[in-house]
């Protein structure tokens, strides 16, 4: 009897594009390995959900979004007499489907908690680099793509530029799953507008308000979403959490924690030992890690680590004040005091608990590549200069705000 082999070639329904058309067996298969399929327990958004109950989606539907608005990307380019080959065709959508294969538990916040000197963007081109040897080098010219090595510059920029597919995806999926509609950017009107002059990615002048949109949506959703003081208390109170499990660890303290999870509690992983093992290591740990781990910690005898991981369980968020100019000497040790007198707490552990930062917001960078508006008469301008809107040019202004924690008082 023979056995019926399966089709590869799948659809999938998704909430913000609808139908989704898998369109090979190798993405089909890259979809399919683990690796990929740990961003199914990978959150999007981090810890956002505490402030928009809705932002529970993760890096799986993100990527897959992203290789949808690739495809069509490469169809409209097609269409408008840019080369790209069918080769070429397969490692766009390779390398935009593995680029956040990386990320780490909620995010970004384990970069600087768990392994240090090392980005999610590195981890993600080691994990191509061991997929290409299991797919015996069907993923060598994506990963050239990725790198930017390849000599077509626009392939790169629709993997990774200020109007990438990454990008498009993001701020409409976050947009729809927080319920905040200033971020809800018309990505197929975008798309639409793409070409190529010169090697170099470009919008056609019809796009410019659609661009205007973009950028200005882009430095809403920062502000009101990715940088929200409430989000941005969650994720340092996540990095203090993790920063004391560690300190408790490496000094030889028993933590509950899973095989994968105690490996980076235990060990001090940075880019220069990160290894292909230590890659299958992280390739088990995710979100239920993380958060099954901090649950168990509320009740250890260490009263930092039970305190904070408390908090976080169960959303008792320290109060933070958000502001245009850094915080003064006096305030910082005013709270500090009230701290200590609360909590009775000695000077050396007294910064997990009061702490401070800043955020800054750019929706637009001036000197990264830039957003090229091509005109009729042939002319390519970028969008600060082509667009007739005041601010934005004041878009690509890095805009600082100042935050401080401490415990709230109740």
């Amino acid at each position: 009897m023979t056995r019926k082999k399966s089709n590869k070639l799948k659809i999938l329904n998704d909430p913000i594009y609808g139908f989704i058309i898998i369109p090979s067996a190798l993405i089909f298969d890259l979809i399919e390995h683990p690796y990929f399929q740990r961003l199914r327990r990978i959150s999007q958004m981090g810890l956002s959900y505490l402030v928009y109950p809705g932002a529970h989606h993760t890096r799986f539907h993100h990527a897959i979004g992203c290789m949808h608005l690739m495809q069509k990307s490469v169809q409209l380019l097609r269409f408008k007499g840019v080369a790209i080959s069918k080769d070429e065709e397969t490692a766009l959508y390779v390398a935009i489907l593995l680029h956040d294969i990386g990320h780490g538990a909620f995010s970004h916040a384990l970069e600087h908690s768990i392994v240090s000197g090392i980005n999610h963007e590195t981890i993600s081109l080691k994990f191509m680099e061991v997929l290409n040897k299991e797919f015996n080098g069907k993923l060598s010219l994506a990963i050239e793509i990725f790198k930017g090595n390849h000599p077509k510059k626009y392939l790169y920029q629709l993997i990774s530029s200020q109007l990438d597919m990454d990008r498009l995806d993001y701020l409409k999926r976050d947009s729809f799953y927080t319920g905040v509609a200033e971020g809800n950017i018309n990505s197929e009107r975008l798309i639409t507008m793409l070409n190529v002059v010169d090697n170099q990615l470009i919008i056609e002048e019809k796009g410019i308000y659609s661009v205007e949109k973009f950028l200005i949506s882009r430095r809403f959703m920062y502000w009101q979403v990715y940088l929200h003081k409430t989000g941005v208390v969650a994720e340092k109170l996540l990095e203090k959490v993790l920063k004391r499990a560690k300190e408790l660890a490496l000094q030889g303290v028993k933590l509950p924690a899973s095989k994968s999870f105690s490996y980076f509690l235990y060990n001090q992983i940075n880019a220069d030992n990160f290894t292909d093992e230590t890659l299958k290591i992280f390739a088990k740990l995710d979100n239920y890690d993380v958060f099954s781990s901090i649950k168990e910690w509320i009740s250890n005898e260490d009263f930092i680590l039970s305190k904070l991981s408390e908090s976080l369980i169960n959303r008792k968020l320290p109060k933070v004040i958000l502001q245009n100019n850094p915080f003064t000497d006096m305030e910082i040790e005013n709270a500090k005091n009230e701290a200590q007198k609360k909590l009775k707490l000695s000077d050396d552990v007294l910064d997990y608990f009061v702490f401070q930062g800043k955020i800054s917001n750019q929706a637009y960078n001036t000197t990264d590549d830039a957003i090229n508006i091509l005109f009729k008469n042939g002319e390519v301008e970028d969008i600060t200069k082509a667009s007739d809107q005041l601010d934005i040019q004041s878009l690509s202004i890095t805009k600082y705000k100042y935050f401080m924690c401490f415990p709230k008082n109740r």
